[in-house]
């Protein structure tokens, strides 16, 4: 039966759809599925989630609020995930990483949304990516309020896919945390990344062949192999959850004066994208232990210095910059929290110099 569109322009059958690569009656099915896996995450405010054209969520009482947002993605740590056939640990991978970006203004969680995009990866294993979200939003006490699964044959190659994230909280406007406090004496405490948490996976492969030459079988291998130093294989190495710090950092949040997420770009680009202007940070290289993987990693790649710092976190997830007198007290209090550096001023030049 063919059916048409007001002036007879002709609309493709459910079959014909389906044999061009979206099949709309498994779309709905999974829909229904990721109901009952984004249900798991809500909040009371939420008045409708998953299956509406648009969520809905309810504001509650605050005295001044600021929303806060960030979107991002995984990068080619995806690459990692599907050659070892392992997708729930991106889906907590995203929800962390978001989370971080907007913890960075004090901001609290209030609901994420996400964005899938492939051409054949199976429903399995799209709601495997999915239940990592919801169970990091449920950890979070952020609603997991909706999203799109995109069907896009011809764009994205079989078997590949991709993942977005985007996230919304809010801080009250007197609580906000942007930089403007630090002071020339501040004390820099780091918190520890569990590994490379989502940045710079496209030079590891291309240190180590994954993903490069189209051979599932090397990439497993490669992936399978284990070196002196990590605990496991390189691939589980790599997989590591990017840790979050919301739940570490938020009893002491009114008392910090900055926070950077080491993310793209590491320790040089992300710290003074809050230093004021004058102010530069100064990192003591020798205050923290430099995990094995980034050794491995440098040393397969020829990697200088000075590019391992310009991108990757090199063990350190998240900076803070606190007043000196109080520094003690907070490194006490948040676990694993060091102090690796100082605020100095620097002319007019917002920079990071690691000795």
């Amino acid at each position: 039966m063919t059916t048409t569109r007001p002036g007879n322009s002709p609309v493709p059958s459910g079959d014909a759809y389906a044999r061009a690569g979206v099949n709309l009656a498994a779309r709905n099915d999974l829909v229904e599925r990721i109901k009952d896996v984004a249900r798991r995450a809500s909040r009371p405010e939420v008045m409708s989630g998953v299956g509406l054209f648009g969520a809905l969520f309810r504001l509650g009482e605050y005295r001044e609020p600021v929303l806060a947002s960030s979107t991002d993605g995984v990068g080619t740590k995806l690459r990692i995930a599907i050659a070892m056939g392992r997708y729930g640990t991106v889906g907590q991978d995203l929800v962390n990483h978001c989370v971080n970006d907007i913890l960075t203004t004090g901001a609290h969680p209030l609901f994420f949304l996400d964005y899938i995009g492939s051409s054949s990866l199976s429903d399995d294993r799209k709601i495997e990516v999915i239940d990592g979200m919801s169970r990091a939003c449920q950890a979070h006490g952020c609603a997991f309020i909706g999203g799109e699964t995109a069907d896009m044959p011809d764009v994205y190659a079989p078997g590949d896919f991709d993942l977005v994230g985007f996230i919304v909280g809010v801080v009250e406007r007197a609580d906000v945390i942007d930089g403007s406090k630090i002071r020339e004496g501040d004390v820099l405490l780091a918190l520890p990344s569990s590994g490379l948490h989502t940045n710079g996976y496209s030079l590891v492969r291309r240190a180590f062949g994954i993903g490069v030459g189209g051979d599932a079988a090397a990439d497993r291998a490669a992936l399978e192999a284990t070196y002196d130093g990590l605990e496991g294989t390189l691939g589980e190495a790599l997989l590591a959850v990017h840790t979050s710090y919301y739940d570490a950092l938020k009893p002491v949040l009114p008392r910090l004066h900055g926070i950077a997420h080491i993310t793209g770009g590491g320790l040089i680009d992300n710290v003074p994208r809050i230093l004021p202007e004058g102010l530069a940070a100064r990192f003591d290289a020798g205050s923290w232990r430099v995990p094995p993987l980034f050794s491995l990693i440098q040393e397969r790649g020829g990697i200088s210095d000075a590019e391992m710092y310009h991108t990757f976190n090199m063990g350190i997830g998240i900076v803070l910059a606190v007043d000196p007198a109080g520094a003690e007290a907070i490194a006490s209090q948040v676990r694993d929290a060091r102090p690796v550096g100082r605020i100095i001023r620097q002319g007019d030049e917002r920079r990071v110099i690691v000795e």
